[in-house]
Formats: structure tokens, sequence, C-alpha cells
């Protein structure tokens, strides 16, 4: 690792930190009503017939996307959550209902059954510790969403929406080559658009 890669990990772990507690730090009735406005606000964008959406099951305080999930698939969306296959390489996205049961992974993360078909989303919402005004975010350090996101853009067209709360925003992220940037994020307050950029 070169000496600004270090320096650049070094720095967005303190920023993950202070972000992760300041999130922490949301009550729960604040946590339901930011969930419900986002829902309410909808996606920024066009939802084609029979799109998958993939959403993730919410840990450590993210913004909870079942709201906005459920709200899509009244009008008629296919829902998808990602399953780790392992650190650094993409998530895998597998077809979701809400009534489906979410067993624990190896890693206590809620994921749809092996069983489950897998999909290629349409719509990706992403969580996240912090974000900024440039669409850079930072997530947990294991690069699943940056692999991800430049792995779906390789093979076709995908949104990437990032789901949080407006506190969650930050001044700047110190960006590095292979970190990739959202199409938008979606807080409680309101939308942020970086397509153009």
């Amino acid at each position: 690792m070169s000496e600004l890669s270090e320096t650049l990990s070094e720095t967005k772990t303190a920023l993950r930190a202070a972000a992760l507690a300041r999130r922490s730090s949301v009550s729960e009735d604040d946590r339901r009503a930011a969930a419900a406005a986002v829902a309410a606000r909808g996606l920024p964008v066009p939802l084609p017939e029979g799109a998958v959406v993939a959403g993730y099951a919410p840990i450590r305080g993210e913004l909870d996307p079942f709201p906005m999930m459920q709200a899509l698939a009244a009008r008629g969306a296919r829902l998808a959550l990602p399953v780790v296959t392992g650190r650094g390489t993409p998530l895998l996205f597998r077809a979701w209902r809400d009534s489906d049961p979410l067993p624990r992974s190896a890693l206590g993360i809620r994921e749809p059954s092996p069983d489950a078909a897998e999909v290629t989303p349409d719509i990706v919402l992403v969580p996240l510790a912090a974000f900024d005004g440039n669409g850079h975010r930072i997530g947990y350090g294991a690069g699943h969403y940056d692999c991800t996101l430049e792995d779906l853009r390789a093979r076709g067209p995908v949104v990437a929406i990032g789901l949080a709360f407006a506190m969650q925003q930050i001044p700047a992220v110190p960006a590095d080559a292979h970190d990739v940037v959202l199409d938008y994020v979606l807080t409680e307050q309101g939308l942020l658009t970086f397509r153009s950029r």
C-alpha cells in the first residue's frame, strides 16, 4: 500500500468511526420517521416495469430501506437483497419478497435463502456510514459496494442510490481511485444528485 493510500485509509477509518457514533445516537422514533420519509419521497428515477431493486437488511443503525422496498414492490418492482461472497469481492443478489425468511449468514447479516434465485439489479439502494456532496461514500472498509457497483456498471446500466440520514453528510470523503461515485443520495431531508458529474 502506498503512503498516500495508507493516509487515506487512516483518514477514512477516523471519519467512519465518528460517523457511526453520530448515527448510533439517532433515536428509534427518528429512525422510523426517516425511513417513512424516504419511502414517501420514492425513487429519483422512473421505475421500469419489472425492474429489480436491490436493498439491504439494515445493520448497525443504518437507515431502514424496507418501507421504501415495500412501496416499490407494491408498484411492481422485483426485490433483491445482497449476499456477501468474500472480502473485496462483488456481492451477489438474490430475489427476495417481504414474506420470505432472512436467515443470518456466518457474518451475522440477514440474507436471502441460498435457494433464492440470483438476479441482476437495475437499481441498488446502498447503505453507508458517511457521504459527501460529490457522491463519495464511506462504507465499512471491506470494499463490497465499490467492487459490486464497478462490476454491475461494466455489465450494463445500473442506478446507485445511497440511503442515509441527512446528518451522515460530511464536508469531504477522501476518495481513492477505486472508490465508486453514487448517482444519488436520498435522505429524510431531500435528494442529492450526482449523475451528471
